[in-house]
């Protein structure tokens, strides 16, 4: 077979399962937006009186997330132990150790942990469980197809693409963020094509449905990048919200570590979670769920200084309690609120000494910078933010600062423990760099 032929069977193949996969993980996502939308709506909205900034009921605050946190806890630990946490962190070792394999319960069981979590106010996001969702349904589609191990692999990441694609209505983040955040220093090349049309197919199907539509998840003023110095400035906040991206994993896996210790079975450990960040949502209430309506308010460029410091750091509190104890939920969300919290307060401050900064825009970038130097995503996290807002008039900054932020972080810290640096240091890929490096050594020797 020449080269056109098994580049047109390779076409064939890989634009067919892709379509596949793009259809069935974008039913799966408007399944699970609903499922989330109603019971945030029933608990958080009716039960609470939750406004985003205010709590009418603060006494339920004490009974609802501990509830919603020993539910889910009990479900995870009874049925699907892997469901546990963001679940992006499992995919990726699925990938990498377990031959991309994840079992049949998974979809299941992570959507409903993760809707009883996110839904009583826990502080987390969308993106974990759709992601273990999408490449849990890839996964399983592969061993109904009896596919090669390598090609389960790739169908694991289209999954993962579809999920994040369609629910962040992120086409391209998506995909890109599903090849990128296997490594720390490197792409999964071979899946990236297959990646862009599931993402692509799930998007679609989503956003067809009525009620969402093809716009932006937020919807931001029109910021533009016009004076070349203010260069300076975002590369400043990309360092420094990589040095804050630093501490935000420390602190996570520190909390993480903290509930690892006490002796309590692992499913009241999320209940217990839910008891402290009730407690800390008493005196700070915004830290309670994905956060959406804040990050609004943030980006608009409408609150103060002192406010945006105070909740970009409780939220880091409020994540550790909810994800680091067992809670099933993602930390997209939260680094997005974390990020674009601080860097609002920066362009704030700048802004009493420059009359042509717009905090706002600073807001935006340290969404992007502060999770590019949390998961080690810089080229995701800058696609991503500017779908999600439909604005990418902050394109060089956005480049900038979150390499910078990338960079200052360092390849130690990620909030993702089963990254690995490159392809070569991944167990998917052991085999065919040690044939390589076999035919080198061949090479070498006949020379």
């Amino acid at each position: 077979m020449n080269r056109t032929s098994e580049y047109q069977v390779y076409l064939r193949k890989w634009i067919t399962l892709s379509v596949i996969i793009g259809i069935i993980v974008g039913l799966a996502s408007l399944c699970f937006f609903h499922m989330l939308k109603y019971l945030e709506y029933f608990l958080l909205k009716s039960c609470l009186g939750y406004s985003g900034w205010s709590v009418e009921r603060k006494y339920l605050l004490f009974l609802i997330p501990p509830l919603g946190g020993l539910l889910s806890g009990f479900i995870v630990y009874k049925f699907a132990p892997e469901t546990e946490g963001h679940g992006t962190d499992a995919v990726i070792s699925s990938f990498h150790k377990m031959k991309g394999i994840i079992r049949r319960r998974v979809p299941i069981v992570k959507a409903i942990a993760s809707t009883l979590i996110i839904g009583s106010g826990g502080s987390a996001g969308r993106e974990g469980p759709i992601a273990q969702i999408g490449a849990a349904i890839g996964s399983l589609s592969s061993s109904l197809l009896k596919l090669k191990e390598e090609d389960r692999r790739i169908m694991l990441v289209c999954g993962t693409a579809a999920g994040i694609g369609s629910i962040f209505k992120a086409p391209l983040g998506g995909a890109v963020f599903s090849v990128e955040v296997l490594y720390r220093r490197d792409f999964e090349t071979d899946a990236l094509i297959p990646s862009f049309v599931s993402s692509i197919v799930a998007y679609s199907i989503f956003s067809s449905f009525p009620g969402l539509g093809f716009g932006p998840v937020l919807k931001v003023p029109r910021y533009e990048f016009h004076h070349p110095q203010l260069l300076f400035f975002y590369a400043v906040l990309g360092i420094l919200l990589g040095g804050m991206s630093i501490i935000y994993v420390r602190l996570f896996y520190l909390l993480k570590s903290g509930f690892k210790w006490l002796r309590i079975p692992n499913w009241i450990k999320p209940g217990l979670g839910g008891l402290l960040l009730g407690t800390l949502a008493f005196f700070t209430p915004s830290v309670l769920g994905t956060g959406y309506e804040v990050l609004q308010t943030a980006i608009n460029g409408e609150m103060m200084t002192r406010d945006l410091l105070l909740l970009g750091l409780a939220k880091m509190l409020a994540t550790g309690f909810t994800i680091g104890s067992g809670g099933s939920g993602g930390v997209f969300a939260p680094s997005l609120f974390i990020g674009g919290m601080l860097g609002g307060a920066f362009g704030k401050l700048l802004s009493t000494q420059f009359e042509y900064i717009e905090p706002g825009a600073f807001a935006l970038v340290g969404m992007a910078s502060f999770f590019s130097g949390a998961a080690k995503v810089p080229v995701a996290s800058l696609i991503i933010v500017s779908e999600m807002t439909g604005d990418y008039q902050l394109l060089a900054p956005l480049m900038l600062s979150c390499a910078l932020a990338y960079i200052t972080s360092s390849e130690r810290w990620s909030i993702y423990e089963s990254q690995v640096s490159t392809r070569a240091q991944s167990p998917a890929h052991i085999k065919e760099y040690e044939f390589f490096v076999l035919e080198r050594l061949k090479r070498n020797r006949g020379g």
